[in-house]
């Protein structure tokens, strides 16, 4: 599996790559949270989608937190600027909100807002398969109670 972190880490230009990647990943995610057809094969299956997902999830918990990093690095410049050039006439909130306005800090903020999207729809995909075994489960106590020929059929 590809780590993007790595990549996003030592070349910004890669996030649209990886934000693509990890959107075509979640819709593969999407088919196996889903429980049909055999029983015995979703419950050997799914280890390793857990496994699978939940590795991806925290590459982008990473992918998130160096944005986090670079937004308070770029913050900080604009801050820093504001308040030596304008220090008598500005007070730090006033320097905080003009550093909070310019392009660079607000693309950052709206990519943030991009990644931490697809990080809780990985967190959903989680949460998914947490209901799948729960499910599955009970089909399971369902067969040893005498439903021997218990088949999920989608409609």
């Amino acid at each position: 599996m590809k780590r993007w972190y790595t990549i996003v880490r030592d070349n910004m230009s890669e996030i649209v790559s990886c934000l693509d990647y990890y959107e075509q990943e979640l819709k593969e995610a999407r088919f196996e949270v889903k429980i049909s057809g055999i029983v015995e094969k979703n419950s050997t299956d799914l280890p390793s989608f857990v496994e699978l997902r939940f590795s991806q999830l925290q590459d982008i918990e990473s992918i998130l937190e160096h944005l986090n990093i670079k937004l308070r690095k770029t913050r900080s410049k604009y801050f820093r600027q504001y308040l030596e050039g304008y220090a008598k006439v500005l007070s730090s909130r006033d320097a905080e909100k003009y550093a909070d306005g310019e392009d660079e800090v607000v693309d950052l903020m709206e990519l943030i807002n991009y990644v931490s999207l697809i990080r809780n729809q990985f967190q959903g995909i989680t949460k998914g398969f947490e209901i799948k075994h729960f499910q599955l489960t009970n089909i399971i106590k369902l067969r040893v109670a005498g439903m021997e020929d218990a088949e999920i059929t989608r409609y």
